[in-house]
């Protein structure tokens, strides 16, 4: 047991760090192409293998959509979230769009309440508001607007994933995996390419090994990602996608010879922290939960009957 769950938290090490590689990409080909031409090449460069495994498997039936409109809302927030964290990397380090992007678990817990009726107790709600102000210490207008306007950008890429993975919770009761994502990749691309297309600029010559990468890098980094939390409980990976901030000021550092601000480290340590905890209060109560239900299925004529737990 604990071999296999170290051995999960190895893989999704590297799954982050392979994420990290692929944001370095994006950041260099943001460097000579507009964010939302960025973005339909990360969708179209990964779409073939997407649908790789289905084709090789037979599985065309998984891909039959449901729920077209939850679908093409995912599409639409997809749009937002690589066209604001691109931009977002366009302008600021990795680390700096790290710091902002990591909200995303916290405002997923905050907007839960409101769309999907689940409840927060008190000290989640202050690990919430405590990591909201780490992001109000990084979003502090600066002297340069660029740096507000790139760490806004990533707010607001945030927020879509957030409203985003909300949004897989309701599609996955009718559509399987593999139709959510490759009608979000593919509505993404299809969005991003028609918003784009009046002002294309043409791929140059040395920018294909790049994209060649970009696809290969999304495969594997998607393999490691699914791997890792198939090998473990969510709550014991989970936490392990905060490394991103590590691997961002590693890459910054080694490419683009560049550190956070001392403001970006104080105000991402606090959503990492306040992220860390919601984590572990969240598992902490679903624990409780399970031992209340065992308790109470045991109850009457001396049966122990074993609960029956969704995981």
């Amino acid at each position: 047991m604990r071999e296999g769950r170290l051995r999960a938290i190895a893989i999704m090490i590297a799954a982050v760090a392979v994420f990290s590689l692929m944001d370095g990409i994006l950041k260099l080909l943001a460097a000579h192409y507009p964010p939302m031409q960025v973005a339909a090449l990360r969708g179209a460069t990964s779409l073939p293998f997407t649908l790789l495994p289905v084709l090789l498997g037979g599985r065309w039936r998984e891909l039959r959509p449901r729920r077209w409109p939850m679908h093409l809302l995912r599409g639409l927030l997809s749009v937002v979230v690589l066209g604001g964290f691109i931009y977002a990397v366009r302008v600021l380090s990795l680390a700096n769009a790290y710091a902002v992007f990591l909200s995303a678990p916290l405002l997923v817990a905050a907007l839960s309440v409101p769309l999907l009726g689940e409840r927060v107790d008190r000290r989640n709600w202050v690990a919430i508001l405590v990591g909201l102000a780490g992001v109000l210490t990084m979003l502090r207008p600066s002297a340069s607007g660029l740096s507000t306007l790139g760490a806004l950008a990533a707010l607001a890429g945030a927020t879509a994933y957030a409203l985003s993975a909300i949004a897989v919770r309701v599609l996955t009761r009718t559509d399987t995996t593999v139709s959510v994502v490759f009608w979000t990749v593919g509505l993404m691309t299809l969005f991003t390419t028609a918003v784009s297309a009046p002002g294309w600029v043409p791929i140059g010559h040395d920018h294909w090994k790049w994209l060649l990468g970009l696809g290969l890098l999304a495969a594997t980094a998607q393999y490691l990602l699914t791997e890792a939390f198939r090998s473990a409980p969510p709550s014991v990976v989970t936490p392990f996608e905060y490394t991103a901030l590590l691997w961002g000021v590693a890459i910054d550092r080694v490419v683009w010879h560049v550190l956070p601000s001392a403001r970006v480290c104080l105000g991402g340590g606090i959503v990492i922290v306040s992220g860390l905890y919601l984590i572990w209060h969240q598992r902490r109560q679903s624990e409780g939960g399970i031992r209340a239900r065992a308790v109470a299925a045991s109850d009457g004529e001396g049966q122990n009957v074993a609960p029956t737990v969704d995981r």
